[in-house]
């Protein structure tokens, strides 16, 4: 068994027992709802088997039962665990090309599940398939960089795993890397070697023998023979199957040395430990108070993209009441009634908006409209309260619909506290702002001491999403500025990479974000030497089904940064959010969704795509002026729930699956083709895509 099969021997499904989490709540730390994701599954058969199947150790028997199950659940919401459990039995049974088959499979569902990524990538790299080993492992590292362990694992557990995981797609890099070199001549043979030496380093904080190994045959083929003697030492010193190898490589160094009166014994007793290179330091959050201006600093330099960012949805997100900050209709004296027909809240119009609760057997209680929230679709209301707590009502106005509607009512699962509109006047942690709302809606948020309420009583520098929550603190540069001094500027979108550039606009737009303290408890901001701090996300597999369709992809709005992440534009290609949308555009009040191009959307495409733009007709198979010509379309459907209305999926390279709508129908599995030919099936979609 080789290092990377050793590190999954014990390896199983873990994140099924894992605490789930619902879709629309930030996560300070690492809380989580009292349910499973298991708990999700209605046929308490279906359970039954699941769990029969992952409670088998051998492995033809676990695959014959994962065959069982697939065969009585095609359509269960555990078909990525079951086809991972099946990929993993038959690596034991060194069955590859079936492992690799399920193992897709599963990756279909779940493409950022590191558990079977790794092992993945380390069979394609054994049965010589290069460029998909290099794939996974890249995928798996940027998995585990994006999330937190499971809740099922302890911190130190998951930290344990992480690293051994990590260290195993370094493994495969290296090994792709230097089994390539030796195909290879000349410069790129070179490059080959200096990047698997870079990869294999990697991969030696863990027991890797076979690292080491790998990296003596490096040396060996650049004619360093006393570094190869080194590595093929360290490699010789563990209790493995490499260990001959490596003796027999220092055997062959030993021969090849002129006469010498050291026996070999002698000689290996001589050679001195590899060098290897430091790890560098991890940073560590500073205690010092970050150095923000507040976006009024912003306007007097750049006054134009301040003045066009106050009416975007960012800069009116959350905003103290006025009468011309107001969506919703209080002056129609609204009402909404329980089952028996008894008014339960209703709003009205005093000095300002209130809204008005009927508490069974008590006088209705009254509280003003002290804050609005959003400005574009819908609008969501709040009450401050003596005490500092900010309160939400859970009537939100729908201004594409113009009604009213208990929002939470919509979206939490059967018997959600803050869904019930009689518990309001509990004024309960469930409906507070800056426990649930505020790290996305203000900027700078701060919990206040270690009081059992410090998140509830948290407070902000400024509502709405200011100028620093994206470019980071300010204080330094303006000071500079004034003082004609050259200093450190905030974040300039166009000099940072794609990746750091999106996991800012990620720290709203990722719904799966984990929120860690500061020390002054920061709550969603940093000092400026970590402003790019890395929140890590909660498992995919650890919330609620809802937020997916069965096909894998997600259904709600919320997970949009997630989505997007999952693209080959973002993943292969260097895309990132500022590519197609700009947060503060020429004309907000005509532009709500911020689109980089919005006169010519293709054109957000076309920019990296140039080549499709004289063969439109021949990609799309439409007319070029149609609708069925646009690239979003077909590769960005309108599928992802936004209550009112469909949304662009944002898993941009997604293309139409009509084996995934054959199996989960177009409700579970939307297909972009039918969308538009709603009268048409997906067998008409699968026979014209496979002919094209």
């Amino acid at each position: 068994m080789n290092s990377v099969a050793q590190t999954f021997a014990v390896a199983a499904v873990i994140v099924v027992n894992a605490m789930a989490q619902d879709i629309d709540t930030a996560l300070v730390g690492r809380s989580a709802k009292g349910y499973t994701v298991l708990d999700q599954v209605e046929k308490p058969e279906e359970r039954r088997d699941f769990l029969r199947l992952r409670g088998t150790a051998d492995a033809r028997r676990r695959r014959d039962l994962a065959d069982t199950f697939l065969s009585r659940y095609p359509q269960s919401w555990l078909l990525a665990d079951v086809y991972e459990i099946s990929s993993k039995a038959s690596i034991d049974l060194d069955d590859f090309p079936r492992a690799l088959a399920d193992g897709r499979m599963s990756l279909r569902f779940l493409p950022e599940n590191a558990l079977l990524l790794v092992p993945l990538a380390d069979v394609e790299a054994q049965q010589g398939l290069l460029e998909a080993a290099r794939r996974d492992a890249r995928d798996a590292l940027l998995s585990l960089d994006t999330f937190a362990g499971s809740s099922a694992l302890t911190p130190q557990a998951w930290s344990e795993l992480a690293r051994k995981l990590a260290a195993s797609s370094h493994f495969v890099l290296g090994r792709a890397a230097i089994t390539e070199a030796l195909r290879s001549k000349g410069t790129r043979r070179a490059e080959l070697l200096a990047e698997s030496e870079t990869e294999l380093g990697l991969a030696l904080p863990t027991d890797n023998p076979e690292a080491a190994y790998l990296l003596g045959l490096g040396k060996l083929v650049q004619a360093k023979p006393a570094q190869a003697a080194s590595e093929f030492m360290a490699a010789s010193r563990t209790a493995s199957v490499i260990r001959a190898k490596a003796l027999d490589q220092l055997r062959r160094l030993y021969d090849a040395q002129p006469q010498s009166s050291n026996s070999f014994e002698s000689w290996l007793a001589g050679i001195p430990e590899p060098a290897r290179a430091a790890a560098p330091p991890t940073p560590m959050r500073s205690a010092a108070a970050p150095e923000y201006a507040g976006s009024a600093a912003c306007q007097p330099c750049h006054s134009a993209i301040y003045n066009s960012w106050q009416n975007t949805g960012m800069g009116r997100m959350f905003r103290s009441y006025a009468p011309d900050h107001v969506l919703g209709d209080f002056r129609a004296g609204a009402e909404i009634h329980d089952g028996s027909g008894r008014w339960t809240v209703r709003v009205g119009q005093d000095r300002q908006p209130y809204f008005e609760f009927a508490a069974a057997g008590e006088t209705p209680r009254r509280y003003p409209v002290d804050y609005v929230i959003g400005s574009k679709w819908q609008q969501a209301y709040a009450t401050r309260l003596n005490d500092g707590r900010i309160q939400v009502f859970p009537i939100q106005y729908n201004a594409l619909t113009r009604r009213w509607l208990n929002y939470w009512n919509e979206i939490d699962p059967p018997g959600s506290e803050r869904a019930d509109i009689a518990r309001f006047t509990t004024l309960s942690a469930a409906t507070n702002y800056q426990s649930n709302c505020a790290i996305c809606h203000t900027s700078q948020l701060r919990a206040t001491g270690d009081t059992s309420r410090k998140f509830e009583l948290a407070t902000f520098r400024e509502p709405g999403i200011g100028c620093e929550m994206c470019h980071g603190p300010s204080s330094a540069h303006i000071a500079g500025v004034k003082s004609g001094v050259r200093s450190t500027q905030p974040v300039n979108f166009a000099k940072v990479d794609h990746r750091d550039g999106s996991k800012i606009c990620a720290q709203c737009h990722r719904q799966s974000s984990l929120r860690d303290q500061g020390p002054k408890g920061e709550m969603n901001y940093a000092p400026a030497e970590l402003f790019f701090t890395d929140f890590k996300s909660r498992s995919y597999k650890e919330f609620s089904r809802r937020a997916f369709y069965k096909d894998g992809r997600f259904r709600e709005t919320t997970f949009i940064a997630e989505a997007f992440t999952r693209s080959a534009c973002f993943r292969r290609g260097q895309a990132q959010c500022a590519s197609c949308h700009d947060p503060h555009p020429v004309n907000p009040a005509g532009n709500p969704v911020s689109l980089k191009f919005p006169d010519d959307p293709d054109r957000m495409c076309l920019q990296c795509h140039a080549e499709m733009q004289t063969r439109i007709a021949a990609h799309t198979h439409h007319r070029p002026a149609s609708a069925g010509s646009r690239c979003a379309g077909c590769h960005m459907p309108k599928i992802m729930n936004s209550l009112s209305f469909q949304a662009a999926s944002h898993q941009i390279d997604d293309i139409p699956r009509p084996d995934m709508t054959e199996r989960f129908g177009q409700q579970e599995s939307p297909l972009a083709c039918l969308l538009c030919h709603a009268d048409r099936t997906t067998q008409w979609a699968a026979s014209l895509l496979q002919a094209w």
